[in-house]
C-alpha cells in the first residue's frame, strides 16, 4: 500500500531488523538492559542533556515530561493545536491532575509571547500555578525559527517557568534549517523525540532532561505501566534510526514539496504551500465526496485519511513514483 496517512506507518528496514534480532537484552526495570542503557547514554550525549529515558510512545514521553515538571494543581501553557493538548487524550489533566492552558497558535505555528504572559496566573490560591511553557517543533509541518526559540528561552527565564519541547519531529526541523539538533534543543529544559515517525523505528520515543527530572519521570513511567522489561530490541532499533535515518529526512521534504505542487495543479484543491517539511495540507472542493474517493483509492492501493482538510504525509515508505501513482489515481476520481 502507498500510505499517506502519517509517518507513523513506516516499517523497519532489513538492516534495522537485523540489529534488533541481535540486540542484547535484560530487564530494563532493574536497569539491566544493555541496549536500552546504550540508547539512553547515546541520546543524552547526542542532545547534550544530562540524562535520557526510553519511552513506549511520544504521548508517554510528553506526559512524563509534564508530570516531572508539574505537581497536582499546576498548569502548563501550550498552543491550541499542540499535540500534547489536543491529540493525547487529555492525559495531563486525567492522569497528572495538571491544568492545560491552551493559546491560539499563530499562522506560523508559534505562540504570541504577549498572550502567554497574559495567561500566566497570579500567585494566588484561587489559581493553578503556572509552571511550564510547552512548544512543539515541527507543528503541523511548520518549523519554529531559531530566533523564536531563543526568545522563548528568554521569556521563560523572565517569568520563572520551565520550557518543554514536544520534538516528535524535531529532526525534520533541524534538517530543514540545516542545523544540528542541539541548536534547537539547547533552549529547553526537557525534550521529547519520537523514533517511530520519520526516523523509521517501530516503537518508541525519548525524553531528555536533567538527571533529577529524568529520575522523577522514570518513577512516573513505572506508575503508568511503562516499564517494558526486555525492551532492548526496540531500543536498538531506535539507536539505529538516530545513527542512520536523519539525513534522509530531506528526501521526505522534497517529496512533500513535489506532492504539494502536483496536488495544487488539480482543479478543486487549495493547497497550503507554506509547509516546508513532510506534511501537505489541502482543502478540497465541497462537491467532492472525499470519503468515497478515499475508498476508491484504497482499492487501488493508496491510503489517505478522508477529510475536507486533507493531511498527506511523506516518509521513508513514499517515493516520487508513489506520488505520481496517487495523483494519477486521484485525477480519475474527481
Amino acid at each position: 500500500m502507498i500510505d499517506f496517512r502519517s509517518d507513523t506507518v513506516t516499517k523497519p528496514t532489513k538492516e534495522m531488523r537485523d540489529i534488533m534480532y541481535s540486540a542484547p537484552v535484560g530487564d530494563d526495570v532493574y536497569g539491566d538492559d544493555e541496549s536500552v542503557n546504550n540508547l539512553e547514554n547515546f541520546a543524552s550525549t547526542r542532545f547534550n542533556f544530562e540524562a535520557a529515558l526510553f519511552c513506549s510512545s511520544g504521548t508517554q514521553a510528553n506526559l512524563l515530561g509534564l508530570m516531572a515538571h508539574c505537581e497536582r494543581g499546576d498548569e502548563y501553557i501550550c498552543g491550541q493545536n499542540a499535540h500534547n493538548y489536543k491529540f493525547e487524550g487529555g492525559g495531563a489533566a486525567v492522569l497528572g491532575s495538571i491544568q492545560p492552558q491552551p493559546i491560539e497558535n499563530e499562522q506560523n505555528g508559534s505562540i504570541n509571547f504577549n498572550k502567554i504572559a497574559a495567561a500566566i496566573k497570579p500567585d494566588d490560591s484561587h489559581f493553578a500555578k503556572t509552571r511550564l511553557l510547552s512548544l512543539e517543533n515541527t507543528i503541523g509541518g511548520k518549523v519554529l525559527s531559531l530566533e523564536y526559540l531563543a526568545q522563548a528561552r528568554d521569556f521563560v527565564n523572565e517569568h520563572n517557568l520551565a520550557l518543554h519541547l514536544d520534538g516528535a519531529r524535531a529532526f525534520n526541523a533541524s534538517v530543514e534549517l540545516e542545523v544540528d539538533i542541539k541548536q534547537i534543543t539547547k533552549h529547553f529544559d526537557s525534550v521529547s523525540i519520537c523514533l517511530s515517525k520519520g526516523l523509521g523505528a517501530p516503537v518508541g520515543s525519548l525524553l531528555l532532561g536533567s538527571s533529577s527530572l529524568i529520575n522523577k519521570a522514570r518513577r512516573w513511567r513505572k506508575v503508568l505501566g511503562g516499564g517494558m522489561r526486555q525492551a532492548g530490541m526496540l531500543a536498538a532499533a531506535g539507536q539505529y534510526a538516530l545513527e542512520n535515518n536523519i539525513s534522509r529526512l530531506k528526501d521526505d521534504h522534497a517529496n512533500a514539496r513535489y506532492l504539494a505542487k502536483c496536488l495544487s495543479s488539480l482543479e478543486g484543491f487549495n493547497v497550503d504551500m507554506s509547509n516546508t517539511t513532510n506534511m501537505v495540507y489541502a482543502s478540497c472542493d465541497e462537491d467532492f465526496n472525499i470519503v468515497d474517493i478515499a475508498a476508491k483509492l484504497k482499492q487501488q492501493g493508496v491510503l489517505i485519511s478522508p477529510s475536507k482538510q486533507l493531511r498527506l504525509v511523506t516518509h521513508l515508505g513514499i517515493t516520487r513514483k508513489d506520488i505520481d501513482t496517487f495523483i494519477n489515481a486521484l485525477s480519475a476520481h474527481i
